[in-house]
């Protein structure tokens, strides 16, 4: 296909396709799904060879949120049976933290509920941190807190954290759809601040829930933009008691497609397959690693997914390999930028671009549990792929009962 030659070309260069060409590869048939995925996987394979990055999640502080974010089982209101717990303390969260690095994580993603931090809550993650590098040496950090007050940013960053997550989630132009007590520009502001900390980006996006091509491409030519290091692409996972429950509007082909898509218009940003891959790629998760470079191992913040070595399996038979503690994951071109700024990645830093870091990316802004992104407008899906969507599977979905905040050993 000329497109897929065209975007190719361009994802080698780091250009920018054109909006019509992004829309293009969302448009594409089944017919055409090996194409795309080889195509998206020479660009991959360009920036980060065959290396999987390995992310792992502690869920620090779960439930009662007073945020109203429709897709998310700790949403104000939400009578999903989750766990809810308060915060962990430094010694818990670390345990836990172990339990993923033991499996090959390189990046721990601390994560707690609420519309963002208070001062004392920097604090006290700040010990939380130190704590965690302190047994699990060359480990990366990165927080996900929610909106971020002046200062915090950088505050986080001199207590250790390498990274900050949040993500935008959905389009500019649909985000009140989603959530009434924040904005979309409250969202950017926090990647702002991050970035300008010299914490590496970390901020993606949220599918699943009707939203229209042109809300996808909107919200991922907004993370370029923004010029995040990491983009997690999250698939919603309908949770029984959230607004959102009944919508199943993904199969495993239009995932690849959405893939695909931010892969040509990111093509050398770490793209991570993040919450719901599981329930909506199904069997073809080994397909999605030859266009993304990084997944989370086990479980998600209020959901489960598969066992950890069913994922260090899946890597090794699909013929990629774990990425080491020693290999920046970033480009030269991206580590290079990131370490000339003073942030993560530098070499005073055990950030995401050094050589002697764990690298990678973020956790998902409350979203990587599996969220997605809410009535964001009216994508209509072909004939073919509308009779494979709207069926309820809530058979595939496992609420989290094991890891931190809980009695039983982490997934991993």
């Amino acid at each position: 296909m000329d497109l897929l030659n065209t975007l190719v070309e361009k994802g080698l260069r780091r250009e920018l396709p054109t909006r019509e060409e992004a829309l293009a590869v969302l448009a594409t048939s089944d017919d055409e799904l090996l194409e795309v995925v080889a195509a998206a996987g020479k660009v991959r394979r360009q920036w980060f060879g065959r290396r999987v990055k390995l992310n792992y999640l502690v869920n620090l502080k779960s439930g009662l949120c007073p945020e109203d974010c429709s897709y998310c089982s700790q949403r104000l209101g939400s009578k999903a049976e989750i766990l809810k717990y308060t915060w962990l303390k430094p010694d818990e969260a670390s345990q836990a933290a172990a339990a993923g690095v033991a499996g090959g994580a390189k990046r721990v993603c601390l994560v707690a509920s609420g519309r963002g931090p208070t001062d004392r809550d920097v604090e006290r993650v700040g010990k939380t941190i130190e704590a965690i590098k302190e047994q699990n040496e060359g480990v990366e950090v990165c927080a996900c807190l929610g909106l971020l007050s002046d200062g915090q940013a950088e505050r986080l960053r001199e207590a250790g954290a390498d990274a900050y997550n949040h993500n935008l989630n959905t389009s500019e132009a649909t985000y009140g759809d989603i959530t009434k007590t924040h904005t979309y520009a409250d969202r950017v502001d926090t990647v702002q601040k991050a970035h300008a900390a010299g914490l590496s980006a970390c901020s993606g996006l949220i599918a699943g829930m009707g939203e229209s091509d042109e809300d996808l491409v909107d919200v991922v030519y907004a993370l370029r933009e923004l010029d995040s290091d990491s983009v997690p692409v999250n698939f919603l996972i309908p949770f029984e008691g959230t607004p959102l429950a009944k919508e199943w509007n993904l199969t495993p082909q239009r995932c690849l497609r959405i893939l695909a898509m931010v892969r040509f218009v990111c093509p050398d940003v770490e793209v991570r397959i993040a919450g719901g891959r599981e329930v909506h790629l199904r069997s073809m998760q080994p397909l999605a690693l030859n266009i993304a470079n990084s997944i989370f191992l086990g479980d998600y913040l209020t959901s489960e997914g598969q066992a950890g070595q069913a994922d260090l399996d899946m890597i090794a038979d699909a013929g990629f390999e774990v990425e080491g503690a020693g290999t920046t994951t970033l480009p030269k071109h991206r580590a290079d930028a990131l370490a000339a700024a003073g942030g993560c990645g530098s070499k005073a830093s055990a950030g995401c671009g050094s050589e002697a870091s764990a690298e990678g990316a973020g956790c998902g802004g409350h979203a990587e549990e599996a969220g997605g992104c809410g009535p964001c407008g009216g994508h209509a899906a072909p004939a073919a792929e509308e009779a494979r969507v709207n069926e309820a599977r809530t058979d595939l979905v496992a609420v989290r009962r094991r890891g931190a905040g809980t009695d039983l050993a982490p997934n991993a």
